[in-house]
Formats: structure tokens, C-alpha cells, sequence
């Protein structure tokens, strides 16, 4: 499903500047709330002294945060050099698919365990950008190099982040309960990450349609 979505994405042939800019638009709405949602999700660990889990989650969570802050600026920087202006990345108003992506994490860390997110993290960290994608995106869509960054640099950087996490899966005392959490996050994640890629494939006017 995911990979799929994300092919046709990425098709070439005439319209690909463009699904380009709105991947940038969609993209920023989704990274500019990771580093708050691990944030938040540390913080509530940390509320739980007594949590087995709660422990290494918050610290990994709290590292991870790190490695993640500034990455929204990155967009930023791409949709300028692609021809968009920072501020219509930053003021638009998000679809609902973009917060239904990420709004269902918030439920899950304040409602039931925080550890749901390492099934979001899993995903998106999973599905990094092939290798050599920014280059082909860059030759085909006629825009410049130098719009492609955020997809060159997470293609380099997202292997060492999901084997670091595979290993803090395998190590964390996880329950039954909170395995099956990671599991539906994870599940939600693919789902409505690969919804939103197909709605950035299609036409800019069904993309901001209010009434979807």
C-alpha cells in the first residue's frame, strides 16, 4: 500500500514539480510536529517512574528529538529553492488527512502509552527516500538541486535511525498490550501516510478542497 502510493507519487512525466511542492507543503505539516511529539511523549514517560518501559523510552526519545530538531527548516529551504515561499508552507491550514496522521499519535501518548509512537517513528523512518532519489527528482522535474536536500539527506540518514530503533524495540520489556499498541500505530501510520502521498498526487484542486 505504502510503497505503492509512494510510486505513483513520484511517477515521472509532466505535473512532477509540482506533486513536488506540495510533498514539501504536506511533509513540513507532518516534521514540524515531531519534535513537540516526542517532546511530549518523554515528558509523560517521565511521569511514570514506576513504568519498566518508560525509562529508556523517555531517554530515547529525548536523543531522538535531538537528531530530528531543525528538519522542518530543512523543508523550508527546499520550498524556497523550489519557488515557494517559506510562509505558505508555515501559515497554510492543515488537511485533515495530514492530522489524522499525526493527530492519532497525541491520542495514544496522552490516553494510553506513549510507546504507540515508536510504531509512527518505525514507519516513517522505515520508508526513508531510496538512494539516489533527489537526483532523479531533480534531473526529471527540471527543478534544482539544491530543492531536494531534505530527500538527499534523509536518504543518508534514516538506515542508522530505524536500526537504532529496531534494537530499542528488541530490548524494551514491552507487554502484550503495549506490543499490540506499536502494532496499530504502526498499521494507522502506513495507512494514512499512504493516503496522504495519493492526495498529493492528485490535482491541487482536489488537495485543498475544504470539503475532503
Amino acid at each position: 500500500m505504502l510503497r505503492s502510493a509512494t510510486a505513483r507519487m513520484w511517477q515521472s512525466g509532466p505535473g512532477l514539480a509540482d506533486r513536488y511542492r506540495r510533498y514539501l507543503r504536506a511533509m513540513h505539516q507532518v516534521i514540524r510536529a515531531s519534535v513537540p511529539l516526542m517532546e511530549r511523549a518523554a515528558g509523560r514517560c517521565e511521569a511514570m517512574p514506576r513504568d519498566p518501559v518508560a525509562g529508556p523510552l523517555a531517554r530515547y526519545l529525548r536523543a531522538h528529538a535531538e537528531e530530528e530538531r531543525g528538519h522542518d527548516g530543512w523543508l523550508l529551504d527546499d520550498a524556497a529553492a523550489a519557488g515557494t515561499a517559506p510562509d505558505e508552507l508555515t501559515e497554510a491550514v492543515p488537511a485533515p488527512h495530514v492530522a489524522a496522521l499525526v493527530g492519532a499519535q497525541y491520542y495514544w501518548v496522552e490516553h494510553s502509552h506513549p510507546v504507540a509512537l515508536l510504531g509512527y517513528i518505525a514507519v516513517l523512518e522505515g520508508n526513508a527516500p531510496a538512494p539516489g532519489l533527489a537526483g532523479r527528482l531533480a534531473r526529471e522535474s527540471g527543478l534544482p538541486p539544491a530543492a531536494f536536500e531534505t530527500v538527499r539527506l534523509h536518504a543518508d540518514l534514516d538506515d542508522g535511525h530505524t536500526a537504532d530503533l529496531d534494537l530499542l524495540i528488541d530490548r524494551l520489556p514491552l507487554d502484550a498490550a503495549q506490543r499490540s499498541l506499536v502494532a496499530v500505530s504502526a498499521l494507522h501510520t502506513v495507512a494514512r501516510l499512504a493516503e496522504l502521498f495519493d492526495r498529493i498526487t492528485l490535482a491541487p484542486t482536489e488537495w485543498e478542497s475544504p470539503h475532503e
